[in-house]
Protein backbone atom coordinates (compact mmCIF):
# COMPACT_ATOMS: atom_id res chain seq x y z
CA UNK A 1 0.00 0.00 0.00
CA UNK A 2 1.23 3.47 -0.48
CA UNK A 3 0.61 6.38 2.05
CA UNK A 4 1.12 10.24 1.52
CA UNK A 5 1.26 12.62 4.37
CA UNK A 6 0.71 16.11 2.81
CA UNK A 7 1.15 19.65 3.93
CA UNK A 8 2.76 22.89 4.01
CA UNK A 9 6.66 23.27 5.32
CA UNK A 10 6.39 23.35 8.73
CA UNK A 11 3.27 21.49 9.05
CA UNK A 12 4.54 18.55 10.78
CA UNK A 13 5.12 15.95 7.99
CA UNK A 14 8.68 14.82 9.41
CA UNK A 15 8.06 14.41 12.63
CA UNK A 16 5.29 12.45 11.77
CA UNK A 17 6.92 10.09 9.30
CA UNK A 18 9.71 10.08 11.88
CA UNK A 19 7.11 8.46 14.67
CA UNK A 20 5.79 5.66 11.43
CA UNK A 21 9.73 4.89 10.72
CA UNK A 22 10.31 4.40 14.62
CA UNK A 23 6.75 2.51 14.90
CA UNK A 24 7.35 0.06 11.55
CA UNK A 25 10.83 -0.58 13.53
CA UNK A 26 8.95 -1.51 17.05
CA UNK A 27 6.19 -3.67 14.98
CA UNK A 28 8.06 -5.02 12.37
CA UNK A 29 9.10 -8.32 11.79
CA UNK A 30 11.52 -7.59 8.93
CA UNK A 31 13.55 -4.56 8.10
CA UNK A 32 12.44 -0.64 7.69
CA UNK A 33 13.95 1.91 5.73
CA UNK A 34 13.83 5.43 5.43
CA UNK A 35 14.99 7.47 2.17
CA UNK A 36 15.90 11.19 2.71
CA UNK A 37 16.99 13.58 0.36
CA UNK A 38 20.00 14.56 2.63
CA UNK A 39 20.88 12.93 6.10
CA UNK A 40 19.12 14.81 8.83
CA UNK A 41 16.82 12.01 10.63
CA UNK A 42 20.35 10.45 11.94
CA UNK A 43 19.63 11.36 15.42
CA UNK A 44 15.83 11.24 15.19
CA UNK A 45 15.06 7.23 13.88
CA UNK A 46 15.54 4.23 15.79
CA UNK A 47 18.94 2.93 14.62
CA UNK A 48 17.43 -0.04 13.62
CA UNK A 49 15.69 1.26 10.65
CA UNK A 50 17.96 1.74 7.29
CA UNK A 51 18.80 5.20 6.51
CA UNK A 52 19.42 6.03 3.38
CA UNK A 53 20.66 9.51 1.45
CA UNK A 54 19.51 9.81 -2.07
CA UNK A 55 21.99 12.72 -2.67
CA UNK A 56 24.40 10.30 -1.56
CA UNK A 57 23.60 8.32 -4.56
CA UNK A 58 22.97 11.07 -7.46
CA UNK A 59 19.11 9.87 -7.41
CA UNK A 60 17.46 12.63 -9.73
CA UNK A 61 13.70 13.04 -10.70
CA UNK A 62 11.38 10.29 -10.72
CA UNK A 63 12.45 7.59 -13.21
CA UNK A 64 15.79 7.65 -11.05
CA UNK A 65 13.68 7.80 -7.72
CA UNK A 66 11.41 4.77 -8.93
CA UNK A 67 14.26 2.96 -10.27
CA UNK A 68 15.99 3.54 -6.67
CA UNK A 69 13.44 2.25 -4.87
CA UNK A 70 13.06 -0.69 -6.65
CA UNK A 71 16.56 -1.33 -6.17
CA UNK A 72 16.22 -0.99 -2.77
CA UNK A 73 13.57 -3.76 -1.86
CA UNK A 74 14.78 -5.84 -4.82
CA UNK A 75 17.86 -5.89 -2.48
CA UNK A 76 16.58 -6.91 0.52
CA UNK A 77 13.59 -9.21 0.61
CA UNK A 78 13.21 -8.84 4.27
CA UNK A 79 12.01 -4.75 3.81
CA UNK A 80 8.14 -4.08 5.21
CA UNK A 81 8.07 -0.77 5.44
CA UNK A 82 9.57 1.97 3.27
CA UNK A 83 9.35 5.39 4.29
CA UNK A 84 10.60 8.46 2.40
CA UNK A 85 10.68 12.24 3.34
CA UNK A 86 10.67 15.35 1.01
CA UNK A 87 9.61 13.26 -1.87
CA UNK A 88 9.34 16.51 -4.20
CA UNK A 89 13.04 17.71 -3.48
CA UNK A 90 13.87 14.33 -4.48
CA UNK A 91 11.55 14.01 -7.62
CA UNK A 92 10.78 17.19 -8.56
CA UNK A 93 7.63 19.69 -8.37
CA UNK A 94 5.72 18.72 -11.52
CA UNK A 95 2.36 17.18 -10.10
CA UNK A 96 1.44 15.11 -13.72
CA UNK A 97 4.95 13.13 -12.67
CA UNK A 98 4.78 13.16 -8.97
CA UNK A 99 1.32 11.58 -10.04
CA UNK A 100 2.41 8.88 -12.95
CA UNK A 101 5.89 7.80 -9.97
CA UNK A 102 3.02 7.23 -7.28
CA UNK A 103 0.90 4.98 -9.87
CA UNK A 104 4.03 3.02 -10.45
CA UNK A 105 5.39 2.83 -7.02
CA UNK A 106 1.89 1.61 -5.58
CA UNK A 107 2.24 -1.00 -8.69
CA UNK A 108 5.19 -2.45 -6.89
CA UNK A 109 3.91 -2.05 -3.59
CA UNK A 110 1.49 -4.64 -4.77
CA UNK A 111 3.72 -7.07 -6.93
CA UNK A 112 5.94 -6.83 -3.62
CA UNK A 113 3.60 -6.75 -0.99
CA UNK A 114 5.97 -3.61 1.05
CA UNK A 115 4.12 -0.49 2.09
CA UNK A 116 5.46 2.91 1.32
CA UNK A 117 4.76 6.37 2.97
CA UNK A 118 5.44 9.55 1.26
CA UNK A 119 5.67 12.98 2.78
CA UNK A 120 4.39 15.44 0.02
CA UNK A 121 5.09 19.36 0.74
CA UNK A 122 2.06 21.31 -1.04
CA UNK A 123 -1.99 21.98 -0.35
CA UNK A 124 -3.84 18.82 -0.82
CA UNK A 125 -6.12 20.97 -3.25
CA UNK A 126 -2.78 21.57 -5.41
CA UNK A 127 -2.31 18.25 -5.84
CA UNK A 128 -3.92 15.92 -8.83
CA UNK A 129 -7.25 14.17 -8.15
CA UNK A 130 -5.93 10.81 -9.60
CA UNK A 131 -3.34 10.98 -7.08
CA UNK A 132 -5.79 9.70 -4.95
CA UNK A 133 -6.48 6.37 -7.06
CA UNK A 134 -3.44 4.70 -5.72
CA UNK A 135 -2.88 5.97 -2.40
CA UNK A 136 -3.87 6.81 0.79
CA UNK A 137 -3.81 9.92 2.37
CA UNK A 138 -2.91 9.89 6.56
Amino acid sequence: MVKIIIGNKGSGKTKRLITLVNEAVANSKGNVVCVEKERLLTYDIDYHARLVETDHYGVVGYDAFYGFLSGIVAGDHDITDVLVDATLKIGGKDFDELTAFIKRVAALSRLIEKDFVFTISADEAELPAEIFNYCEKI
